[in-house]
């Protein structure tokens, strides 16, 4: 596997561009666009919060009742959820603006949408968006990353990655953006994701790839434990690599699936270190445990943890919030037999042994915890299974940036 520039015009015959449609947001980009030359095999995996925004709903039907896709169409600023039959009505307005300007099918068009919940999107700049973004479509990574810059609300930062494979013969190229910043808790994913492949693979082999992939990489990020209602994580795939067709599960399949699993990894773990008000991105990483199922329980119950997080921004080595955090989570294990350490790289110590604490200097403790990227690793001394769930630390600035959101 080799990492390469880029992300969602990396791979052959994907376009994409940007636009200042003033959504909401004013002197920056806030719409997207992601075009494929020829039409896609699609999957897609959803929110699994009840209350569904429109775009959510929309794409849901393109996924799973239609052959292919061939564009992508996000804006930024306002979410389109909880707007009605008035707001799906704007998926379908939107898919037909640009189904008329790209010469595409109107069902081949995926919405996205994300920002403030209840207030419905303008759709004649939305419209507007559409047609001054057609004509700049490019292939170039520049343009993929205008696209990447134009789906932030809060996020500090632009979220991108690419990587190239060999298939049959043939290079086959992955790239992927993605935003996601407050509002981060995992069940399915936990923001937008838009990933784009040249591969040739089966719409049933895509999907499973995705489906399965979601459950280590979004499925493990938690910023603030609260599940959007936006939550869409799109995969298209054009086959212009022309690669063997991937139909089943083989060393092709795999290979194919550990790109897709490096660039929804890098991904995840820069929504979380891009939390918020977030100073650090905190991994939590739970070894020698009994089964997959128990480590995953563990690591984002501590993840999750306020109190935890809290203590991550404050670079101190409070690790009885993280042995309580372990407790509450409702899986079974002795506590008396835990290993506790803390790792960056300012280095790794070792805080608690069999559920006690060892004597450990606080000041190295703080060193390491004053890291841009700290990792807890807990061993529950149980058996081989491992999980690692990433979040952030918790700050003053989350709270005031949601405090004010909506002004």
């Amino acid at each position: 596997m080799k990492i390469i520039e880029g992300g969602v015009t990396a791979a052959k015959g994907f376009k994409a561009a940007a636009a200042a449609a003033e959504i909401k947001y004013k002197g920056r980009t806030d719409m997207a666009m992601v075009y494929s030359e020829v039409p896609c095999v699609a999957a897609g995996t959803f929110t699994t919060n009840v209350v569904k925004a429109a775009p959510v709903k929309w794409d849901q039907d393109i996924v799973y009742n239609h052959p292919s896709a061939q564009v992508v169409i996000c804006n930024s600023g306002i979410a389109n959820a909880c707007t009605g039959a008035e707001g799906y009505g704007y998926c379908k307005e939107t898919a037909d603006a640009a189904a008329e300007i790209l010469g595409v099918a109107a069902d081949s068009v995926l919405v996205a949408s994300t920002g403030v919940i209840g207030m419905q999107v303008p759709i004649d700049r939305i419209k507007n968006g559409v047609k001054m973004m057609a004509p700049k479509l490019d292939g170039s990574l520049e343009a993929g990353t205008e696209a990447a810059r134009a789906i932030m609300t809060t996020d500090t930062k632009k979220k991108e990655v690419a990587v190239q494979i060999e298939i049959g013969g043939k290079t086959v190229t992955v790239g992927g953006m993605c935003k996601g910043s407050g509002m981060i808790h995992p069940n399915m994913c936990t923001m937008l994701g838009f990933v784009t492949t040249d591969a040739k693979i089966s719409k049933k082999m895509l999907q499973e790839a995705l489906s399965e992939d979601v459950k280590d990489t979004y499925n493990m990020v938690s910023v603030d434990g609260d599940t959007s209602t936006n939550d869409t994580v799109l995969l298209l795939a054009n086959g212009l690599a022309e690669n063997p067709e991937i139909t089943e599960k083989g060393e092709d399949y795999q290979t194919f699936k550990a790109a897709l699993n490096y660039i929804n990894t890098t991904l995840a773990k820069k929504i979380a270190g891009d939390g918020e008000g977030a100073t650090a991105l905190f991994e939590v990483k739970i070894i020698g445990a009994e089964s997959k199922e128990q480590a995953v329980t563990l690591s984002k119950s501590v993840v999750t943890s306020s109190l935890t997080k809290a203590a991550i921004y404050g670079h101190d080595a409070n690790w009885g919030r993280i042995l309580c955090a372990m407790g509450y989570s409702g899986a079974k294990f002795d506590p008396e037999k835990v290993d506790l350490f803390f790792e960056s790289k300012a280095g790794k110590i070792q805080i608690i042994e069999n559920g006690v604490a060892v004597d450990y200097s606080e000041e190295e403790a703080t060193k390491i915890l004053s890291e841009e990227a700290v990792t807890a690793i807990a061993d529950v001394k149980m058996g081989d299974a491992t999980a690692t769930a990433w979040g952030c630390d918790l700050t003053y600035d989350y709270v005031k940036i949601n405090a004010d959101y909506r002004s």
